[in-house]
């Protein structure tokens, strides 16, 4: 809206275009097939639908399906888009050149004018009223270079200047321009008219209400009928495609013109129809009143307004370049295709999804077993292109039916490393993905290690050490339990984002490391000293220190990582669980990242939950945030938990941090060694000594009593 002295202009939101790629490929096999060096315009449908998010707006889309046929046996398949309610029907022309000089060349504003001229016969022969998408004709100039596979076009959106433009009287939202009992009535007929496949396309409505406050939508030719009838009230409405709440969308400026040429209003009040979900938003949605004092030469059918209406292109009257050299391209076909969902996602549910950021996040997945397959195909999915595996070991014969990147012949002749085949399917997958395989065993405590091994053994401790501190997010997913602890260390050192995914037989943890320990470690011995009652308090369920850090996998645990191989038989040996589990797990572990990613505090966000009182948690696009998310498939159920860090955490409290950073891999070497020394070091050992010095007293008195429920003190 603008201010002219006391008038205030009304202004109108520019429609916006978007062009889907299958139509310039549609137009490059008619043009070669069909059209040739014909440059007759082309009649061409275009589709767009009311508002329906908050903060975005709804452009006028051309898709492949927007050209005709290219033989008159082929169906055409506008006939599936009638009477559908995401896809008004707006008809338009193409205008094709043979050179790009030619392109240039055209006189566009006679272009515009010719366009306008069918809007006004419309307006005047009574065409608007049978089919009132007219009102909206586009025009679209273009040139095809099927050289370097290039396109130059430019969009046009007629609107008959009114001469002096109208001036806005009143402006607000619709859900404050009506009683309850009106309002809840109109919802419940736009909502009908939305619903019918007879009207659902129809743009342009007229909005009735009587003296019973019962709401009525109609066709433009009902006009008379409504005046006959004695209607209290009736606006004029149309599917509005801006979202602004202080401007109209641009179909209003002819829909103006419209009705004061057509019913010869001054004074015209407007309905703009705005969604959300699918159902009428009235918060959304705007009334309007607008005051037209046009000249008699309006009434008159040979008088043709002035005409504006070609679309800037970044605030420029110049035209648009698209260039498909690059996605004729396998690969670069593969990325558009790979990422229609993603961008979709953007349109309405996930308007703030941050693409770029998925694309350029690292990823560091720590095995290639049945986890490491799923979760890499799902972060490919979501749009992570740069994924490291590391693992050591072979693909066997029992692999590749549960572990989704490999087949038979990866199998043969001993078998391929799993690191490397995994990364040979995720390029036959997806070929643009940057993915890299490491071949490389995870040094772990309990499992002891000859002298004559150790400089092997430091050198693979200092390799995973960079590949952690040269990604962005670190997932574990190795098959023991003290392969997690030294990755887990790291982590907490270099203050990564962890997600953990551990499987049971039917059971299963996704979880999210609590943030590292960032600020300097100081008086690491006083903790110690002092983190016996420290770890009760931490052991705790019901601790609810909203100050603390969240936990690792290793805080709820009062004993240090051992050797969980030894001595096992088979079925113990082999990772035995239900085959639905780790897809589930996995899926889990990437959404958590993801939430992470998008989360405003991101891997400093406090745990959140479904039932929270903070009703900020709900706020999040993606939804909750939570730490923890334990299922069970025996029980077809699941919950999320939260568990502050561990005072005594053999894996990311401060004490064993600190004495990381201080002696580096020679305290890595002491604790794979040693089986105790991290107990020693963080109090667990004390720990275990102090809750062993409690006794039991069983109170025996009344041992042939009915009423003893054997209750036992402590």
């Amino acid at each position: 809206m603008a201010d002219t002295g006391k008038r205030t202009i009304l202004q109108f939101a520019p429609f916006q275009s978007c062009i889907d790629e299958g139509l310039w490929h549609k137009l490059s096999s008619l043009k070669l097939n069909k059209l040739r060096l014909d440059e007759s315009p082309i009649p061409i449908t275009g589709f767009y639908a009311p508002c329906s998010h908050p903060q975005v707006s709804n452009h006028l889309i051309l898709l492949s399906e927007s050209l005709p046929a290219e033989s008159d046996e082929e169906p055409s398949s506008l006939l599936a888009s009638q009477g559908n309610r995401n896809r008004c029907l707006v008809p338009g022309i193409l205008l094709n050149t043979n050179t790009l000089e030619s392109f240039y060349a055209l006189d566009k504003q006679s272009l515009l004018k010719a366009e306008a001229k069918k809007i006004w016969d419309d307006i005047y022969s009574g065409k608007v009223e049978e089919d009132s998408s007219v009102l909206l004709r586009f025009l679209v100039i273009s040139f095809a270079d099927l050289k370097k596979w290039s396109f130059h076009y430019w969009f046009a959106f007629p609107a008959l200047v009114l001469d002096p433009p109208a001036t806005l009287l009143n402006l607000k939202p619709a859900s404050r321009c009506f009683t309850s009992e009106e309002a809840e009535s109109l919802s419940r007929a736009c909502n009908e008219w939305r619903n019918t496949s007879s009207t659902a396309d129809i743009p342009f409505f007229l909005v009735s209400i009587d003296s019973n406050s019962i709401v009525t939508l109609r066709h433009l030719r009902e006009w008379e009928a409504c005046q006959n009838n004695g209607q209290k009230q009736v606006l004029f409405g149309f599917y509005d495609p801006c979202h602004l709440p202080s401007n109209p969308g641009w179909p209003l400026r002819n829909y103006l013109a419209y009705i004061y040429s057509r019913w010869g209003l001054e004074k015209i009040h407007f309905f703009c129809y705005r969604e959300n979900r699918g159902f009428a938003d009235l918060g959304l949605s705007l009334v309007g009143e607008a005051e037209v004092s046009l000249s008699q030469e309006w009434r008159n059918h040979q008088n043709i307004p002035n005409v504006v209406g070609w679309e800037l292109n970044k605030g420029k009257k110049v035209p648009r370049c698209i260039s498909l050299a690059k996605t004729m391209d396998p690969t670069r076909l593969a990325v558009s295709a790979a990422d229609l969902n993603l961008k979709l996602m953007r349109w309405r549910t996930l308007p703030s999804l941050n693409l770029d950021l998925l694309a350029s996040t690292k990823c560091l997945l720590l095995g290639a077993g049945t986890l490491g397959c799923q979760v890499a195909r799902m972060l490919m999915a979501w749009g992570v292109r740069k994924i490291t595996l590391v693992d050591s070991g072979k693909v066997s014969m029992s692999n590749p039916i549960r572990q989704s990147l490999y087949v038979l012949d990866d199998c043969l002749n001993g078998g391929k490393f799993k690191a490397v085949a995994a990364v040979e399917s995720l390029k036959r997958i997806f070929p643009a993905v940057e993915a890299e395989g490491v071949v490389m065993a995870i040094p772990m405590p309990g499992h002891p290690v000859p002298s004559q091994e150790e400089s092997s053994i430091l050198q693979d401790c200092k390799h995973l050490c960079d590949l952690i501190n040269s990604h962005d997010a670190i997932f574990l997913l190795t098959d023991t339990r003290e392969s997690r602890w030294l990755p887990s260390l790291l982590c907490a050192s270099a203050n990564k984002i962890t997600i953990t995914a551990a499987l049971g037989f039917d059971s299963f943890l996704v979880m999210r490391h609590g943030a590292g320990l960032v600020d300097a470690l100081q008086n690491s011995q006083a903790e110690t000293s002092n983190n016996v009652s420290a770890s009760m308090e931490n052991l705790s369920l019901s601790s609810q220190n909203e100050s603390q850090r969240l936990g690792c996998y290793f805080c709820n645990d009062v004993v240090a990582p051992i050797d969980s191989t030894a001595n096992r038989t088979l079925d113990q040996q082999c990772t035995v669980t239900r085959p639905g589990l780790a897809p589930i797990a996995s899926a889990l572990a990437v959404e958590l990242l993801v939430g992470v990613l998008h989360h405003p505090s991101g891997m400093y966000a406090k745990a959140e939950f479904a039932n929270s009182n903070d009703n900020s948690s709900t706020e999040q696009p993606l939804g909750i945030l939570p730490h923890q998310i334990r299922g069970s498939l025996s029980r077809f159920s699941q919950m999320t938990l939260v568990g502050h860090a561990s005072t005594c955490c053999t894996a990311c409290c401060s004490t064993v941090v600190s004495e990381y950073r201080t002696k580096g891999l020679d305290f890595i070497l002491q604790a794979i060694n040693h089986p105790t020394y991290l107990e020693d070091l963080t109090g667990l050992t004390e720990l275990m000594k102090s809750v062993g010095s409690y006794t039991l007293d069983w109170d025996n008195d009344s041992e042939n009593d009915d009423d003893d429920d054997g209750c036992v003190e402590i």
